[in-house]
């Protein structure tokens, strides 16, 4: 049996999306166990800050579970992490985690402390997505530890994988990891093309030694006034040429429920180099 505790470090989950996910698993040997706080509510939250955190801290302390699912994203995940990192316990250290979006904050200072397995990857809440089913299996079996859902350019150097405006919120904190060395993915939802460009204008800055990007699904782009002019991958390639880091390609990650699971690291581990 594996045991898999969900919180909500930014956004609530409703209980109808919850129970979908639950009923998945019905009967199997793998037990998800939802907080009470994935369902609170405190405006744009999941409860209040301290709420989010006292929640995230049980699940990831409480040796009885395995794993640490984060139930959806949405902003507020920086609000928690810096109360969060010196918190957590020797427990916290042998469980895998999964997210993607705002939650990458947590990811990123488990990854820079070495505190568990990360890994980039559909959330609980993404269950409401056409092909949600199998978005929800492919995290599950990588926190049960398969591999089947992992991104299929993962290989044996040091990866890591981010939403872009989290990543560039990281930048230039205590929570950003050491990426020299990393390919690094990053995907990116709602934003236009112009502050897509910004974005990895600033990114781009902080990312000199990497071993390469690629560029996962950049969804749902606002109409502007005006086209911008330049595509996704024009802007990629512009920024990494500028910056001297190789465009490698595509990567299969996005807000969306063909969003693949990235693990953090070599073969979901630490990085060596």
């Amino acid at each position: 049996m594996t045991r898999i505790a969900l919180c909500a470090p930014g956004k609530r989950i409703t209980r109808e999306r919850a129970d979908a996910v639950l009923d998945l698993y019905a009967g199997t040997d793998v037990e998800l166990v939802f907080h009470k706080q994935c369902f609170a509510r405190r405006g744009h939250f999941a409860g209040e800050d301290a709420d989010r955190l006292a929640a995230f801290l049980e699940c990831a302390n409480d040796p009885d579970f395995d794993a640490v699912w984060f139930a959806s994203g949405g902003y507020g995940a920086n609000r928690i992490v810096g109360d969060a990192m010196p918190r957590l316990g020797e427990a916290a250290r042998a469980k895998r985690y999964c997210g993607y979006s705002d939650t990458g904050f947590l990811l990123a200072a488990l990854y820079r402390e070495g505190i568990g397995t990360v890994a980039h990857g559909p959330m609980a809440t993404d269950i409401r997505r056409d092909g949600g089913d199998a978005a929800v299996r492919r995290s599950v079996d990588w926190l049960c530890g398969g591999s089947e859902g992992v991104e299929e350019t993962v290989g044996e150097g040091p990866v890591v994988a981010f939403n872009l405006m989290t990543l560039a919120m990281l930048c230039g904190t205590q929570f950003m990891p050491d990426l020299t060395g990393h390919v690094v993915m990053v995907e990116e939802v709602a934003e236009h093309l112009y502050a897509v460009d910004r974005l990895f204008f600033h990114v781009t800055q902080h990312l000199r030694g990497i071993a390469g990007l690629r560029l996962g699904r950049i969804n749902d782009v606002p109409e502007n006034d005006r086209p911008f002019g330049f595509s996704e991958e024009q802007i990629a390639r512009h920024w990494c040429t500028k910056a001297g880091i190789p465009y490698l390609g595509f990567a299969d990650i996005g807000h969306d429920a063909a969003n693949k699971v990235v693990p953090f690291g070599v073969a979901g581990g630490r990085a060596t180099a």
